[in-house]
């Protein structure tokens, strides 16, 4: 992302101070969180449009530094849930407890109720717990013993895996997956961020020390930008090409499953967001192309030969891509 974004909307409100505020927002968080700058800008698409990550990365690449950061930069709720074979459905969600003065029972809501819900090592807890987030990340909203209670906004539930260790974990379920708007692989800092992490902890300086007020995001310009985010306009040829990538991934004899109809809706929404983030009001191919891989490495799987050829997801994404022609 370009760091002075021009404002393009045309029409409409003025969005140049919530443009610039968002450029102070992923610098701030850029300040705490080193080497990440991509995975900065998917999360920030992410809020915008309304969806939920999961970050995969082996231990110590800052996943939880990310959404912590990001948390209170936005100045929402943030709340940590560890997941663990033994973590029951109410443990996340919440139960009813008996009220000796009432002589009643009363709902004490879990931690899943706040703002950013970083859910570490989702895989770690078993089917029935993973399936409590089904409601909740869809819908915005969980049903307990016949009542249903809504979530604040923003909502967003970030998942974190180890790609290396897998002994004690328990697959995601394919329709959880789809519930994710990106899957975003952590990858090392580059050599000189990495020297800024080495230097941080040897002057003893927190990373949360370097939050400060002149870079968070006030939440009613969010929600404001966030409004703006779903006005972008998708032309008729643009919504043609998003559905002919994910129809393709269904006739492509590389994928054993191809992507759902969720995914095409996570592609156009995904698209409209990240180009509100370049201070435009339209959809271009370069900003599909920007974010599918992220929008369906996760939803799609690879045939058996595929595999034991040891192909990777994000090349037969990008052949994909390259067999559907873009639009002029």
């Amino acid at each position: 992302m370009e760091d002075n974004i021009i404002n393009n909307f045309e029409n409409r409100i003025d969005t140049s101070t919530l443009i610039q505020e968002l450029n102070l927002l992923r610098e701030g968080i850029n300040k705490v969180v080193k080497g990440q700058h991509k995975t900065i800008d998917l999360l920030l698409t992410a809020i915008l449009a309304d969806g939920h990550v999961l970050l995969e990365g082996v231990p110590g690449v800052a996943k939880t530094l990310t959404a912590k950061t990001l948390a209170h930069m936005i100045e929402g709720h943030y709340s940590r849930i560890q997941f663990t074979p033994d973590l029951m459905p109410s443990d996340v969600l919440g139960t009813n407890v008996f009220n000796a003065a009432t002589n009643s029972f009363e709902f004490r809501k879990g931690p899943v109720f706040g703002n950013v819900i970083l859910t570490d090592e989702i895989n770690r807890a078993p089917a029935k717990t993973q399936a409590s987030l089904f409601e909740v990340m869809e819908e915005r909203q969980i049903t307990y013993d016949g009542q249903k209670y809504d979530m604040d906004e923003p909502f967003l539930v970030i998942g974190t895996q180890n790609p290396v260790e897998q002994e004690g974990t328990y697959p995601l379920p394919e329709a959880q997956l789809d519930r994710f708007l990106f899957k975003i692989d952590l990858g090392y800092p580059d050599e000189q961020d990495e020297y800024d992490v080495l230097m941080m902890h040897h002057q003893h300086e927190k990373p949360t020390n370097l939050i400060t007020e002149e870079y968070k995001l006030n939440p009613a310009k969010l929600k404001e930008f966030r409004d703006l985010a779903k006005k972008v306009i998708v032309k008729d040829e643009i919504i043609d090409y998003i559905l002919k990538l994910i129809r393709t991934t269904r006739a492509t004899a590389d994928f054993y499953l191809g992507a759902s109809p969720r995914a095409g809706v996570a592609l156009l929404n995904a698209s409209k967001a990240w180009a509100c983030l370049q201070g435009r009001d339209f959809v271009t191919p370069d900003d599909i192309a920007y974010v599918i891989k992220p929008v369906l490495r996760h939803r799609l799987i690879m045939t058996a030969e595929k595999e034991m050829e040891g192909e990777n997801m994000d090349r037969l994404i990008d052949k994909v891509v390259h067999s559907v022609a873009v639009p002029r």
